[in-house]
């Protein structure tokens, strides 16, 4: 059997914005095979180019791990489909911003996309651009939070021809 090259990494945006995409998950990749990709460039859009260097992190793990993370840091016993965790490490002018870390359970993501009739792929977009949006300030604690930050992201999926993941789910066609 003939050895396949290594996968490239995916190409990052050409700003000053640097994504690092961890996938311990195998099921990630084996489900989606451009993973990384989707999360760069669905970070990279909610963001847009920063006039400082900025970086962040983004994890496709697992349900167990999560929920650990969940657990430790929220005081929630369960797994949800998207942690953000952000550094609060903004720097001074010329230095680089650390956004923080997305984690992104698959387990629940994907049933997630399966009970909701959307494609995997469309699901992870939304919840990276939910998570980043985190790591940026905003929230939806209240519902003015909520409704703003719902708005930025329809706004940004939109850009990528995805319908607003708060609308209704649609019957089954019979």
């Amino acid at each position: 059997m003939a050895e396949q090259d290594p996968p490239e990494d995916p190409e990052q945006p050409d700003t000053n914005l640097e994504i690092a995409v961890a996938v311990p998950n195998p099921a990630w990749t084996k489900a989606l095979p451009d993973a990384e990709r989707i999360c760069i460039t669905s970070a990279a859009a909610t963001i847009g180019g920063p006039s400082r260097p900025t970086e962040l992190s983004i994890v496709l793990s697992s349900d167990s791990e999560v929920r650990a993370l969940n657990r430790d840091y929220r005081e929630k016993d369960s797994p949800t489909n998207v942690l953000s965790f952000p550094s609060g490490l903004v720097s001074g002018v010329g230095e680089t911003d650390m956004l923080g870390d997305v984690i992104l359970a698959f387990e629940t993501v994907s049933m997630e996309a399966t009970r909701d009739g959307k494609p995997l792929d469309s699901h992870l977009r939304h919840l990276v651009v939910h998570g980043v949006l985190h790591l940026l300030g905003y929230d939806h604690e209240t519902e003015e939070e909520a409704v703003e930050m719902e708005r930025r992201e329809v706004e940004i999926l939109a850009a990528f021809g995805l319908p607003d993941p708060y609308g209704a789910v649609a019957e089954p066609v019979r």
